[in-house]
């Protein structure tokens, strides 16, 4: 990514309707010059210094709202919350294979849900779907090939 992605992302708040803050450019930044998912926590650290005063709350805040209207989406891996930047050139649902790995992300076209049939009982409002193992360069290089498999 680098300094043409900020602006992306900066303009993709701007078209949410976000005030764009210094603060958010730096988000945007971060973002932008990461190779992978970032934590709430590598973000705050990425501002504190530039940032006098800044609360690990105020960084959190503006990551739910990034999600929330997609700028940034989020990651349960493993047993961390991590962020990383939407799929800009998907407009459409879809869901995500990670590699444990290298953390590439790939978009899965198909959505499981659609073959999926609730309980009468059972009022689906939203779902969310990841996959986790190793791509194919990762399984090249003989990484994760004895780490096993994961069982559903």
């Amino acid at each position: 990514m680098k300094e043409r992605d900020a602006e992306l992302i900066v303009q993709s708040m701007n078209r949410h309707g976000l005030r764009i803050t210094e603060q958010r450019r730096t988000i945007a930044r971060l973002f932008a010059n990461a190779t992978g998912f970032l934590s709430a926590k590598e973000v705050f650290l990425g501002m504190v210094d530039k940032y006098n005063g800044l609360s690990f709350n105020t960084v959190y805040r503006n990551l739910k709202l990034l999600e929330e209207l997609g700028v940034i989406e989020r990651f349960q891996i493993e047993d961390s919350i991590k962020y990383r930047v939407g799929c800009f050139e998907r407009n459409h649902h879809h869901h995500h294979l990670i590699c444990l790995t290298c953390s590439r992300v790939f978009p899965l076209e198909t959505c499981p849900m659609d073959n999926f049939q609730a309980p009468d009982h059972f009022q689906i409002v939203k779902h969310k779907f990841e996959i986790y193992g190793y791509c194919g360069n990762c399984q090249r290089r003989g990484i994760g090939e004895d780490a096993g498999t994961m069982s559903a």
